[in-house]
């Protein structure tokens, strides 16, 4: 199983993407056939599609972490959000980071934060697609390095929060 996460982009139309990706036969792919199957109010999961009807490999269950809110919001969720994802999957086949031999054995979980003040179709784009391919990068190297989050301990933050 490989575990990445990736932030691209500052303000609304930033991106924020966690990756789970393993064997569809193991836990991963159990994750996804129940998260797939059990919507909730405001978060429904779904296959993120290259175009209609051709789905990115690794299947890849797009997952909306922020509670979708207004049809501007959903837009842009579904649309370019789900878009930048899928093309940074397929990007991430491209680079060697999923081997393209195993996509039929592996699936993705994308937990993806689309803020509900995001405006730009196209910046929501880019960042997902990058931050998708960052993610996966970084799951395929077991990124951080321990020593990396040991030197940050002290000032923890985030868009949300600064420690001090």
């Amino acid at each position: 199983m490989q575990i990445g996460e990736s932030f691209v982009g500052s303000g609304a139309n930033a991106a924020h993407v966690n990756t789970v990706l393993g064997p569809r036969a193991g836990p991963v792919g159990a994750a996804f056939a129940t998260a797939l199957a059990t919507p909730t109010h405001g978060h429904a999961p779904f296959v993120a599609v290259v175009r209609p009807g051709l789905p990115a490999k690794p299947f890849t269950l797009f997952v909306n972490k922020a509670e979708l809110r207004g049809d501007e919001h959903a837009r842009l969720t579904w649309g370019p959000a789900q878009s930048g994802v899928a093309g940074g999957v397929v990007d991430a086949v491209a680079e060697g980071v999923i081997p393209g031999s195993a996509v039929d054995e592996l699936v993705l979980i994308a937990a993806v934060w689309v803020d509900w003040d995001a405006t730009d179709a196209d910046e929501v784009y880019g960042n997902n697609r990058d931050a998708t391919l960052g993610a996966l990068r970084a799951g395929s190297c077991h990124d951080p390095a321990l020593d990396e989050v040991m030197a940050a301990r002290s000032t923890p933050w985030n868009p949300f929060f600064r420690a001090g």
